[in-house]
C-alpha cells in the first residue's frame, strides 16, 4: 500500500475506500457524481469518512475524502460540505446503527430493477442470491430524495445486524459491512445476484428455488468462507497499482 503525501488521518481506510469508489465506476455500477460511501472510523460509529460532494467516482482519489461526524450538523456549514443526501442517509444509518462500519449506496442497473418491481425480494435461485436469504429487507416507502427524515427512516429499517442489504424500493440498493473490502464484496455480489435474477425473469421459464434449508445453510458458508472479501479488495488494488492510479494519493 503507498504512503501518504502528507500526514493525513486514517490514510489506509482511505486509500481502501479511494480504490472501491474506482472500482466501483469501472464496473459502472456507479451515478457518475452521485451515490456515496462511507466507512467508519472511530470505535462508537459516529465519526466516517465520505466522498465529497459532486465529485466522480472515477476520480475520487484517498485525500479527497471528507472526515464527518454524525452529531454535528454544522458540518453542513462547511466550505467543503457534504452532499445533503450524503449527510441525510449515511449520517443517519451511522447515528442508529454503531454495527454499520461501511455503508455503500448506489443505483448499480440490476439492483435498481429489483428494486422497481412490485416484489422487490430476491429469491435463492443460484449460490449467489443465496448469499443473501434471509439477510436482505425491502424498503416499500420511497418518500423522495434521501435528505434528513427520508435518511432517518431509511436507517429505522437498518437496526437488525442480520440486515445487510436493504433494497431501496424505487431507488436503489444499500449494503452495509464491517469494512471497506467486506462492503465491497458483498455490494458486487449483490449486483450480480441481481443481474442473475431479472436475467431468469426474462426468459419467462419457471425459476428453480433453492430450499429454504439449503439456502440459509449456503449463506452461512459463504459467510464464513476465509479471506474472500479481503482477496477481492486486494487484487483491486494491485490491478490499479499496476496502471498507476492515482487512487493512493
Amino acid at each position: 500500500m503507498k504512503l501518504p503525501a502528507a500526514n493525513i488521518e486514517h490514510w489506509a481506510e482511505r486509500v481502501e475506500m479511494a480504490a472501491a469508489f474506482q472500482w466501483t465506476a469501472r464496473l459502472n455500477m456507479h451515478e457518475a457524481v452521485a451515490n456515496h460511501f462511507s466507512l467508519v472510523v472511530n470505535d462508537d460509529g459516529s465519526q466516517f469518512l465520505i466522498n465529497p460532494n459532486q465529485k466522480h467516482f472515477a476520480t475520487i482519489k484517498a485525500s479527497d475524502l471528507l472526515l464527518l461526524d454524525a452529531h454535528d450538523p454544522d458540518v453542513l456549514n462547511r466550505p467543503d460540505a457534504p452532499d445533503l443526501t450524503a449527510w441525510g442517509l449515511h449520517g443517519a444509518i451511522h447515528r442508529r446503527c454503531p454495527h454499520a462500519r461501511c455503508v455503500m449506496h448506489v443505483h448499480s442497473m440490476f439492483s435498481t430493477v429489483l428494486a422497481c418491481l412490485a416484489d422487490s425480494r430476491l429469491p435463492p435461485i443460484d449460490q449467489n442470491t443465496a448469499t443473501f436469504f434471509n439477510r436482505l429487507v425491502v424498503d416499500e416507502n420511497f418518500g423522495g430524495l434521501a435528505l434528513e427524515d427520508e435518511g432517518e427512516r431509511c436507517a429505522a429499517l437498518l437496526t437488525d445486524p442480520k440486515a445487510k442489504v436493504m433494497v431501496m424500493g424505487n431507488h436503489g440498493v444499500m449494503v452495509l459491512g464491517d469494512s471497506v473490502a467486506d462492503a465491497f464484496n458483498r455490494l458486487y455480489y449483490f449486483e450480480r445476484a441481481a443481474e442473475t435474477y431479472i436475467r431468469a425473469l426474462q426468459t419467462g421459464q419457471p425459476l428453480r428455488i433453492i430450499p429454504d434449508d439449503v439456502a440459509e445453510a449456503t449463506a452461512l458458508e459463504l459467510e464464513n468462507y476465509p479471506g474472500q472479501a479481503d482477496a477481492h479488495l486486494a487484487a483491486i488494488c494491485q490491478i490499479l497499482d499496476s496502471e498507476h492510479s492515482n487512487y493512493a494519493t
